[in-house]
């Protein structure tokens, strides 16, 4: 699998701390090499069609969506602005 990451995304990600990023870091690894690894508690959201969230934190979420072989990163964030608008 790959990944391809919306505009949207990038711009979320720069406002993310170093911390967090590097914590996605390891979640975006996880997500393309092993999606069913615990940590990413993958799950669909309910209210927007084909979209899926996956933890990077307790409080930091991305979503994404599966389109062939890509994973389509499309919002990365607090928990809220990922349900919000996925």
């Amino acid at each position: 699998m790959k990944i391809a990451r919306t505009e949207l995304f990038k711009k979320d990600y720069k406002k993310l701390s170093e911390k967090i990023k590097e914590k996605a870091d390891k979640a975006f690894y996880y997500l393309v090499t092993n999606p069913g690894h615990p940590s990413l508690r993958i799950k669909k959201i309910k209210s927007a069609g084909n979209i899926w969230e996956a933890s990077i934190t307790k409080k930091y979420r991305l979503s994404f969506q599966k389109i062939n072989a890509v994973y389509v990163l499309r919002r990365i964030g607090k928990h809220d602005i990922v349900l919000k608008k996925p």
